[in-house]
């Protein structure tokens, strides 16, 4: 960390919103007229969308992530998390992931931390469940599958075997029917490679509290998504959720009951729940309550956007919806940071800041190869795409969303290359624990027991 006279600019948060307005910020400014230092717990920003391909081994998961220090050049780039912000000093005090927490002085703030899996205090959640938020989790969850698959093909015992080839998936939103959608495809190409294991032999549930999936594409194309992925085999069990599912033992409210070792929860979000320490105003869900101009309501020195953020939709309240909000999606996440980047610049020189407004243009989804529902949005006219036409859309719009050309070349090309190579069914399950093998080689042996008449001796 260096010291500066220069104001600082901090970013917490190094996600899509963290990383599009330090950039932006970075480029707006004149050469010494601020310092930018960004601070997240991982030094890469994940692209969330593409979290699905990747656990299904469509896209490298190198390519799903972006390094901070190569994007932000210019920037100090700081591994940790800011615990507290003491807005009377302009002080955040930040815990780096080694070594004692420190104080960072700023002048200008930008709350940029997203959010984080929104979970229920369902007894066995914390331990059985797998989120879909990282990279990690994605490579974790394909990892998992496919052991699945090679414990149902070596094992003799029905009830195992019953157990590992049953997946369940809470949430029908984009991250679970994706998700859903494209481990389903993984599985089915991979039981071709099994001798004791077919698709008929695995079960796929999908499980959500709403009436219907796929909200954000709308009613007609959820339906047809749903009855897509029941076409394939998935259960899909709506307006019910999960009691538990203690021991893998998973009990829904409607009365079905079945053992699995792969529950994945993807049942929405909710902002950081950091933020309630910062003391800034939040919305009734936790969120940053912002105005249009993506300034801290009550502030003139931090602004804040994205899945943390509550953000006024200027274009949804023109068109007569009241007490509308952005949507926390990638859409509104990238132009809303490159607005809120000018709107910092604009702020540190004492200009006017830009409101933010923007219509939806419509959403993208993909469920698996060659399948997918598209709603495109132009003025007033909507185009209701599906199957492989949907497919292509949501490639070609999340292949260009990427962040930095490199990621958009490296990802073409593995969707490229996929169109002449098998997909790849290899578990790399040691992975979680990869120093295993090598201290089971180097640990010392135990110590010999003693003969039974040096036993005898002792005790009398």
């Amino acid at each position: 960390m260096s010291t500066t006279e220069r104001p600082r600019i901090l970013v917490v948060g190094g996600g899509y919103v963290g990383l599009y307005a330090a950039r932006r910020i970075l480029k707006k400014m004149r050469y010494g007229e601020a310092t930018v230092t960004v601070v997240d717990p991982r030094s890469y920003m994940t692209y969330q969308p593409f979290l699905p391909e990747a656990a299904a081994g469509s896209i490298s998961p190198r390519h799903v992530v972006v390094p901070l220090r190569r994007v932000v050049r210019g920037a100090e780039v700081l591994t940790g998390r800011v615990t507290t912000i003491d807005q009377d000093r302009k002080v955040a005090t930040v815990a780096p992931l080694v070594g004692e927490a420190y104080e960072l002085p700023f002048d200008y703030l930008v709350i940029a931390m997203g959010a984080v899996s929104r979970t229920f205090p369902i007894p066995g959640l914390a331990e059985q469940g797998i989120g879909m938020k990282g990279v990690e989790e994605a490579i974790g969850l394909r990892n998992h599958v496919l052991e699945q698959l090679d414990k149902a093909d070596s094992t003799t015992d029905e009830e195992v075997r019953r157990k590992a080839l049953t997946f369940v998936f809470v949430g029908g939103g984009f991250a679970g029917a994706e998700t859903i959608g494209e481990v389903e495809d993984m599985a089915r190409d991979a039981a071709k490679y099994y001798t004791n294991v077919k698709r008929e032999d695995m079960r796929f549930i999908l499980v959500d509290a709403a009436d219907k999936i796929l909200p954000e594409v709308g009613p007609e194309l959820g339906r047809w998504g749903k009855e897509h992925l029941e076409g394939r085999g998935v259960e899909i069990y709506l307006s019910t959720s999960m009691d538990s599912c203690v021991d893998g033992h998973v009990v829904l409210k409607n009365g079905l009951e079945v053992d699995s070792n792969t529950i994945v929860w993807t049942a929405g979000v909710k902002p950081n729940p950091a933020l309630a320490r910062f003391g800034l105003p939040l919305g009734p869900r936790g969120h940053v309550d912002t105005s249009e101009k993506l300034q801290v309501q009550g502030t003139d020195y931090i602004w804040a956007a994205g899945d943390n953020a509550q953000v006024p939709d200027v274009a949804a309240r023109k068109a007569g919806v009241e007490n509308a909000w952005c949507p926390p999606n990638a859409q509104h996440a990238l132009r809303q940071a490159k607005v809120l980047g000018d709107n910092v610049v604009s702020g540190m020189r004492g200009f006017p800041q830009k409101t933010y407004e923007h219509s939806n243009k419509g959403a993208v989804a993909g469920l698996g190869l060659h399948k997918g529902v598209a709603m495109i949005v132009m003025g007033k006219m909507k185009i209701k795409l599906k199957g492989r036409l949907a497919w292509y859309m949501h490639r070609g719009y999340h292949g260009m969303a990427v962040p930095t050309w490199n990621r958009k070349i490296r990802v073409f090309a593995d969707w490229t290359l996929a169109m002449f190579l098998k997909r790849e069914v290899v578990s790399l399950g040691a992975m979680e624990t990869p120093r295993e093998e090598f201290y089971e080689a180097a640990k010392p042996a135990p110590a010999p027991a003693a003969p039974a008449n040096q036993e005898k001796a002792k005790a009398s």
